[in-house]
């Protein structure tokens, strides 16, 4: 087929590249919308917590369906999951551009999250299945680079469509994209599945998206409604009781939705504690800098955007050479060394003031564009590597759900870090307290996950089996 004209080493690299169409579009969505929030709640007379949710229900569907997504991909097929999340993802952005009330969005929002859970764990399990253990390394890197460009060129391009044109057009510019990626993936795209999958794990999916669902949603209203909250306690206990029933069903069954043996690999566990801990310090960092340089330093939304421009760049640069270095060196030493370079970052800008220049904020900027290019990429290298390819599903799923969850987890921390230090201050004086206290504590944690990484993840080797066979 269209496959088939291509030579076996060009194919793999245009498979990487409809993916990482596809991933493009659903990472670009977790930012795009932020700067587009004051023209929506005037347009559509939403109130604050209205506004919330639609950022809100986004990251919750994402997050509690994503180790469906990765199983379901394993079990039916990467390539047909993929598609699968594409056609939601494209029907719901047409739905959120076309939305004419508050919950409408919010509803078409959280289908679009539905959308991006299904494609984003068959982004890389499809990765795993296509390149050799020797190559996946740099082919992540590019995933990596794929994902952070899109991440911070979002309130560039949130701004500028909602200047121009108006916040509609944030989400109908999916629609094309959404077309083009679904028409890349079927010719470019091979299929591949877990052929050992025998039935799905119905009380498994089940437990572990309420227990996930209920511990995101917990996280991120914990400093709307309080930590000790009746409404936020009762959301922990749900998550816990969900997540320790998973766990109960997951070790008795005898085809598991996630098998728990993939633990066993100190690699494989140490990579997703990684990757838990760096989200943890920096998805949290990245949301109260662009609040300092907006609140504090005077930037527009669209400026602060423009500001981490510098990181992104060095990040998209970087990562597939760090790939390329975690697949002829392992991943330990550059993780840890990464993770050092995030922790002096976060120690950096803890030291600026009221008056910052950009020139100021440069340097950090580059070493934690550095820093994040030798953690991430490797990273998700280790987690890949470690994982049997029939399994790279859920075991990708697994990994981003430790991304989401630790996002989350340093957001609600930096949050009630920034409010417990704001107290009887100024809003300045007390913002600035806060910032300072929430970025050490960042650079602790960073720190921490330099040490699990190399106390942890160790030098993985390729003589592992090869890809699974595709059909084209």
């Amino acid at each position: 087929m269209a496959l088939a004209i291509l030579s076996e080493a060009r194919r793999k690299w245009w498979t990487l590249a409809a993916v990482s169409f596809g991933l493009f579009m659903i990472m670009l969505d977790n930012t795009v919308v932020n700067v587009a929030l004051p023209s929506i709640q005037r347009d559509l007379d939403t109130g604050l917590s209205e506004l919330q949710w639609i950022v809100t229900g986004y990251a919750l569907s994402f997050a509690a369906l994503m180790l469906i997504g990765g199983k379901l991909a394993d079990a039916y097929g990467r390539r047909l999951i993929f598609v699968i999340g594409i056609v939601v993802f494209t029907a719901a952005s047409l739905w959120c551009g076309l939305a004419d009330s508050g919950d409408a969005l919010i509803a078409a929002r959280v289908v679009q999250g539905v959308g991006a859970a299904l494609m984003n764990p068959a982004t890389l399990s499809i990765i795993a299945a296509t390149f050799p253990p020797k190559e996946r390394g740099m082919a992540i890197g590019i995933w990596a680079g794929v994902s952070a460009l899109a991440l911070a060129i979002g309130p560039l391009v949130g701004g500028l469509l909602t200047e121009h044109l108006s916040w509609h057009w944030i989400f109908f510019v999916n629609v094309p994209v959404g077309v083009l990626a679904i028409a890349a993936s079927f010719l470019l795209i091979p299929e591949s599945k877990d052929d050992t999958h025998e039935s799905l794990d119905l009380p498994g999916l089940a437990t572990s998206a309420l227990g996930l669902f209920a511990l995101t949603y917990g996280l991120i209203e914990a400093n709307t409604y309080g930590w000790t909250s009746a409404r936020i306690l009762g959301s922990f206990v749900v998550a816990v009781v969900a997540l320790a029933a998973f766990l109960t069903i997951e070790r008795r069954r005898r085809a598991p939705m996630l098998d728990l043996t993939l633990f066993r690999s100190g690699t494989y566990a140490g990579a997703n504690l990684a990757m838990l801990l760096v989200a943890l310090a920096m998805f949290g960092v990245f949301f109260f800098v662009s609040l300092y340089m907006q609140n504090v330093l005077g930037y527009s939304a669209v400026q602060a955007g423009a500001a981490f421009l510098p990181m992104t760049i060095l990040i998209i640069l970087v990562a597939p050479v760090a790939g390329k270095l975690s697949d002829r060196y392992g991943s330990r030493w550059l993780m840890s060394v990464g993770m050092v370079l995030l922790s002096a970052q976060l120690v950096y800008f803890s030291q600026l003031g009221t008056d910052a220049t950009f020139w100021n904020l440069l340097p950090a900027l580059l070493v934690g564009g550095l820093g994040m290019a030798m953690t991430m990429t490797p990273t998700a290298a280790a987690a890949v590597r470690a994982v049997p390819v029939e399994k790279s599903g859920v075991g990708s799923a697994v990994l981003n759900a430790m991304r989401q969850v630790g996002g989350s987890v340093g957001i609600a921390l930096m949050g009630a870090i920034v409010a417990n230090e704001a107290s009887g201050r100024s809003p300045i004086e007390g913002f600035m307290a806060g910032f300072e206290r929430a970025l050490l504590v960042a650079a602790a944690i960073a720190f921490v996950g330099s040490l699990v990484a190399f106390a942890l993840v160790r030098q993985e080797s390729h003589e592992e089996a090869p890809p699974l066979e595709v059909a084209a």
